[in-house]
């Protein structure tokens, strides 16, 4: 693994400080509940649209189309359609998807390791 570059150092578009930079907007893109579920689950197998529906719950059509097509158009999801009648589409995670899913796997082993402390806090906070 390389170093990490300090934020002053970085060019234009990869500055997460800048406003206008391709990096904030990529970060944008990825860094909602729905993005990283979809992750996830499609980094443990490809999946047909419905099954990742179903399997991600509380999750809507529209909203499921639209990070679909997120994912893909940041080069995170392959979109994959079989010439069957019905047509059926698979969906699978590219390499970058790939390495991003470790990082999505780290944020949800946090979650769950610290999901008491975090349930304690909100409930002293929410009681103040």
């Amino acid at each position: 693994m390389g170093t990490r570059q300090e934020i002053s150092e970085l060019p234009p578009d990869a500055d997460l400080a800048r406003a206008d930079s391709l990096a904030r907007e990529i970060f944008s893109d990825i860094a909602n509940k729905w993005a990283l579920l979809i992750i996830e689950f499609l980094g443990q197998r490809t999946m047909r649209f419905s099954e990742l529906r179903d399997a991600i719950g509380g999750i809507s059509h529209k909203m499921l189309t639209q990070n679909l097509r997120t994912l893909e158009r940041n080069g995170l999801v392959e979109r994959h359609v079989h010439a069957t009648v019905p047509p059926r589409v698979d969906y699978t995670l590219t390499e970058a998807g790939q390495a991003l899913r470790g990082v999505v796997d780290g944020m949800c082993g946090w979650t769950q390791h610290h999901l008491g402390t975090i349930e304690a806090c909100r409930s002293r906070f929410d009681a103040s």
